[in-house]
């Protein structure tokens, strides 16, 4: 059993961690840190977790030695501090945007600002295993990955690897996402008045995200996203050409020659019924996530589809498929879970 710790546990991804790895058969987790909640317990902040954990935020000068460090500080700190945190536990999973990017000018680019720590950017392998499965095994630092970049990451993966898109031709991905990815801190957007019954497009273009996809998949696509009536939950729409016409079949196989053997990909392609195409309501609380496409004879145009849970799949799941690679153990460890139905 290996001892794991969480600095900056008091948000969402933080939490959904804790969920995640009290649960999981082969950790033990004996920290977790925040600054401003020093000395509280954990379940004043997280109250699904009551019951499951008697253990208190600490102040991360007090974080005890352990063996994986989960780190879910807000977006800048990890990246300043990464000299610090590299010395408190031989192996780290940074939950982050901060290392993301591979290229110091790419991130100047779309964060607009210079990395504090550019040298560290090539240390860290990109944490999607379905895209980088055998780089995470062999690493110590994994980061972690946005949550819309991987909608739209594993709705493109299958046609991209198998050549089939115009590269003439634009790629653009619609990305609807719930209230969590804002975080737990309360701004004049998600005040409840002003977010509920939104369908807000507040990143026409522009979005960080996109710069992971054109890392990750090596393709121009431009990102939308658009807030809607969601707390958990994101779903990539990602509009495409191919370079010839395909018919359902085809695509069908390719689906599967990428994702057969995906433990937490499913394809959802059903020709009837309320959920024939990928929804994130069923994925709430899993690390799932659900493709599909709906494919135009006419002009050629494909629409791939993913559904994610935009805290599990989308961040602290994935953060954990990462851990279980990083130690050999089988990927689905403690996040056998299964979706809610209804919500």
């Amino acid at each position: 059993m290996i001892r794991v710790a969480i600095a900056g546990g008091s948000g969402y991804v933080g939490g959904e961690l804790l969920r995640l790895l009290l649960g999981h058969p082969e950790v033990e987790v004996v920290a977790v840190t925040s600054e401003r909640r020093a000395g509280q317990y954990v379940a004043s902040t997280h109250p699904n977790l009551r019951g499951w954990t008697d253990l208190r935020f600490v102040p991360l000068a007090e974080l005890p030695e352990c063996d994986v460090l989960f780190t879910a500080l807000p977006h800048g700190y990890a990246a300043e501090q990464i000299e610090h945190l590299s010395t408190l536990a031989p192996r780290l999973i940074d939950c982050s945007a901060d290392f993301r990017l591979d290229d110091a000018a790419a991130y100047r680019e779309w964060y607009g600002r210079e990395h504090p720590a550019p040298e560290w950017l090539g240390r860290f392998a990109y944490g999607l295993p379905e895209a980088n499965r055998e780089a995470i095994r062999e690493a110590r630092y994994v980061s972690g990955v946005g949550c819309n970049a991987t909608a739209v990451n594993l709705a493109l993966l299958p046609l991209v690897r198998a050549g089939l898109l115009d590269p003439a031709r634009p790629i653009v991905a619609d990305v609807k996402v719930g209230s969590s990815e804002g975080g737990d801190r309360a701004s004049e957007s998600s005040h409840h008045p002003e977010r509920s019954h939104v369908v807000r497009s507040f990143a026409p273009t522009g979005h960080r995200h996109t710069a992971e996809v054109r890392q990750v998949l090596g393709v121009d696509a431009e990102l939308s996203v658009t807030s809607v009536e969601l707390v958990r939950g994101a779903l990539a729409t990602v509009h495409a050409w191919l370079r010839e016409p395909l018919e359902d079949r085809q695509l069908w196989k390719v689906y599967r020659t990428t994702y057969s053997a995906e433990p937490f990909v499913r394809i959802v392609h059903e020709k009837g019924g309320n959920y024939r195409h990928p929804e994130p309501k069923i994925l709430a609380g899993t690390n799932a996530a659900d493709v599909g496409w709906s494919v135009d004879p006419r002009t050629g145009r494909v629409v791939a589809l993913c559904a994610l849970d935009n805290l599990m799949k989308g961040a602290a799941g994935t953060a954990v498929q990462c851990l279980n690679l990083m130690h050999g153990w089988p990927e689905m460890t403690g996040l056998r879970l299964i979706g809610l139905h209804p919500v």
